[in-house]
Formats: structure tokens, C-alpha cells, sequence
């Protein structure tokens, strides 16, 4: 009797054993096939539905955009349209156009893609269509204010990035492996994929971090905060511990155009993260460098702020920025790549699977909502400056809460010269 209960007990070991090698065997091939159709599974309807419209839109508006252009062109070769060619306005009106047209091209060809469910390429040019969407929203920003002519670049980027999220072959692959983890009686065998199955790496080798929204948007928050905090620590010790607010948003530790930098210094030399730290320093120096020309351009254009002026420092451009700070842009730029990146990476994988995706919604919906708040308040600013009447409910709402000696005391740095703005 023992001996035939201990041949059941065995049977019965066995028997689990084999289940659990069989379900083993089905989650490894779940894993290692999951590239094998990136375009077999269909977008959503809506998705489609969009692509669509954004054909129909792109069809439409860029034979009238570039007729248009012609025709003002003509008018004006002609003589029978007077413009100062070197005012900021008529750069901005032109920079406009040209965004415009772009826009127009890449649209027909993203809308041509949802259509043909090419998920891969669709996830590629939504990230294409992002900085051409917020470069057309910051130009209308500058020619006209903030007002109804930026509802539509907003709603386009809200829904790239939602589209983004749902065609990236890379963030699908993060959530069916989650899916396949949980079915997984064995935690340590998560462990092990977390350590080993290079989550939130680039699949393909050509890079080190793969540049999807997801690992962007904590890169951007995580740069914003660390660059805030290493901006104050070195005003304090430049300046004899003068202690001062280096925020560039309306609420919270945030520099943005840290967080911005990081990204653009992430995208570009992504796939130079192992190339000699000479070549590194270099990249970083030009793209910190042009991205902070930029940057103090456009606020100046756009609201007549100017934030920083390096006038007289070595090698100055436009008092925008220097040789000095292009040079602390090469540096850091070097630690972020070789040494920073990883370990910003590893950071980002520490969010449990539970709330990755929910955390990362929320907080970018609350990062957004800052954004639009800070530019409203300024835009506010910028109006009760030049004497325009403050009138709607926002405007007035914004006057009691944040009104001038708010705004100088959070905004240390900036000042407003209302004739260097480009507004029409």
C-alpha cells in the first residue's frame, strides 16, 4: 500500500513537473517569437478612422498650402504686396509655412500607413510627426498667442502619442511579456528576464535604449529635476550662496529645457553610446549648444523674454550661448551616454509592471497640464505687459492667481522686452 502510494506520489511529481516544463516551454516561445509579425495584429478602428482623416487632411492642405505660398510669393516679387523681409514676424509667418507644408507631406503618408495596418512604420513617423507638430504649435504660439489656434496641434499630439503607444512594436512586446510573466508560478524566473531579457533596451543593437514614449517621457522628468537641482547647487556656489528659483514651470522642481536636452542628447547619439568620448563630447557640445540657441530664441520671439544672456562671455553667440556653456553641455552629455544612461535605464525598470503604464499616463497628462498652465500664465503675462485687455475668464483668473509679482518672484531669471516679440 505505501509502495503504491509513493509511486502516485512520484507519478503525481512527475506529472506537475512535465506541466510546468510544457507552460515553461510555451512562455519561451511566447518570448522568443514575438517578432515574427509585427503588422499581424490590426490597429484599432480608430486608429484607422484617423488615418482616414489625417489623409484627407493632408491631401487637402498641402496643395492649398503651396499654392498659397506661391501666390503670396508672386504678390509680392510683383510688387503689389509690401513686407519687410527681415522683420521677425515674416521669418516666423515663413518658418510657419514651410512647418506647414512638411506637416501636410508627413501626415499623407502616416495616414497611408494606419490604413495598411503597418504598425512598425506608423509607430516610426508618429515620432517623426511629434516634433513637427509641436514645432508648428510653437510658431503659432509666437505669430498669434495662446488662443484657439493651438487646439488642433495639441489634439494631433495627444493622439500621435496615443497611437505611438499602441503601434510601438517595442512597448507591445513590454506588455505581452508582462502578460506571459504573470502566467509564471516561478517569481524568480521574472527576476531573471528583468536582468536578462534587456527590458527597455533596443531590440534591434543599433542603440542602446530603445526610443519609444515610454522611456522617453522618464528621462525627460528625471533630467528636469537633476538639472534644476545641479543648476541651483552651482548658482549657489558661483554667486556667494545666493539661493535662487531656477524652475521653468509654474509648479514643481522642473527645468524643461534640462529635459529636453537630455532627450535630444539621447536620440542623437543613441546609436553612438559606445563611439569614442571625444566624438561624444563634441555631438553633446553642438546639440546642447543649438538647442539652447534655439530655446532662447523662441522665448524671445514668442513672449519677448530673455531668460539668460551670455554677452561678452567666450565665444558668445548672440549672447545665447557660449563656449563655456557648450563646453559643460559636451561634458555632461558625456555622462549621460557612457555612464548616466544605463542607470537612468535601470531606474526606469524599477516601476513595478502593476502601475507602469497607469503611473506613466498620469504623470504625463500632469506634466502636460503644467506646460499648458506655465505658457498661459506667460502668455498672460506678456498681455498684461502690452496693455492688452485681460478680459476672458482665464485671463482674469490668471491675474488673481498669478499675477506680475508672482510671476517675477517664480521666474527669477526672466525678464520681458515686449519690442524684441514677433507677434503679428
Amino acid at each position: 500500500m505505501a509502495h503504491a502510494q509513493e509511486s502516485l506520489n512520484k507519478s503525481g511529481i512527475a506529472a506537475a513537473a512535465e506541466e510546468s516544463a510544457i507552460e515553461a516551454d510555451l512562455v519561451a516561445t511566447e518570448l522568443d517569437g514575438a517578432d515574427m509579425d509585427l503588422d499581424a495584429k490590426r490597429l484599432p478602428i480608430l486608429a484607422r478612422v484617423y488615418g482616414i482623416l489625417i489623409l484627407l487632411n493632408g491631401l487637402a492642405a498641402l496643395p492649398f498650402t503651396v499654392f498659397a505660398t506661391i501666390y503670396s510669393v508672386r504678390e509680392i516679387l510683383a510688387g503689389r504686396v509690401h513686407v519687410d523681409a527681415m522683420s521677425l514676424t515674416f521669418i516666423l509667418s515663413a518658418l510657419h509655412t514651410l512647418v506647414l507644408i512638411t506637416n501636410a507631406a508627413c501626415l499623407i503618408v502616416f495616414g497611408i500607413l494606419l490604413l495598411r495596418n503597418r504598425r512598425r512604420y506608423a509607430a516610426r513617423w508618429a515620432y517623426v510627426l511629434m516634433p513637427l507638430t509641436l514645432a508648428e504649435g510653437m510658431l503659432s504660439l509666437a505669430l498669434q498667442g495662446l488662443g484657439w489656434n493651438l487646439v488642433l496641434p495639441a489634439i494631433q499630439m495627444i493622439i500621435l502619442v496615443v497611437i505611438s503607444v499602441t503601434a510601438d512594436p517595442s512597448l507591445r512586446e513590454e506588455r505581452r511579456l508582462q502578460r506571459a510573466l504573470k502566467r509564471m508560478d516561478d517569481r524568480d524566473e521574472y527576476d531573471a528576464a528583468l536582468a536578462a531579457g534587456m527590458l527597455g533596451r533596443d531590440q534591434s543593437g543599433k542603440g542602446y535604449i530603445a526610443l519609444d514614449f515610454f522611456n522617453i517621457f522618464w528621462l525627460f522628468t528625471i533630467a528636469s529635476v537633476g538639472g534644476l537641482i545641479i543648476e541651483t547647487i552651482y548658482h549657489f556656489a558661483l554667486y556667494h550662496g545666493e539661493l535662487q528659483d531656477r524652475a521653468g514651470l509654474l509648479w514643481g522642481p522642473f527645468s524643461p529645457i534640462y529635459g529636453c536636452g537630455a532627450v535630444l542628447v539621447t536620440v542623437f547619439l543613441n546609436r553612438l553610446w559606445k563611439a569614442n568620448a571625444g566624438l561624444i563630447f563634441c555631438a553633446s557640445a553642438v546639440i546642447g549648444g543649438t538647442f539652447e540657441y534655439v530655446t532662447s530664441w523662441f522665448m524671445e520671439v514668442a513672449f519677448g523674454i530673455t531668460a539668460w544672456d551670455y554677452t561678452g562671455q567666450w565665444l558668445s553667440i548672440d549672447g545665447r550661448t557660449s563656449g563655456k556653456y557648450m563646453f559643460f553641455w559636451g561634458l555632461i552629455g558625456l555622462v549621460w551616454v557612457r555612464w548616466l544612461l544605463p542607470r537612468m535605464l535601470a531606474l526606469i525598470n524599477r516601476i513595478p509592471w502593476k502601475v507602469r503604464y497607469s503611473l506613466t499616463a498620469v504623470c504625463a497628462v500632469l506634466m502636460i497640464i503644467d506646460i499648458v498652465f506655465t505658457l498661459m500664465a506667460l502668455d498672460c503675462w506678456y498681455g498684461r505687459l502690452a496693455g492688452q485687455p485681460q478680459t476672458s475668464p482665464a485671463a482674469l483668473w490668471f491675474s488673481e492667481h498669478y499675477g506680475n509679482d508672482y510671476m517675477a518672484a517664480r521666474f527669477q531669471t526672466m525678464t520681458i522686452d515686449l519690442a524684441k516679440a514677433g507677434r503679428m
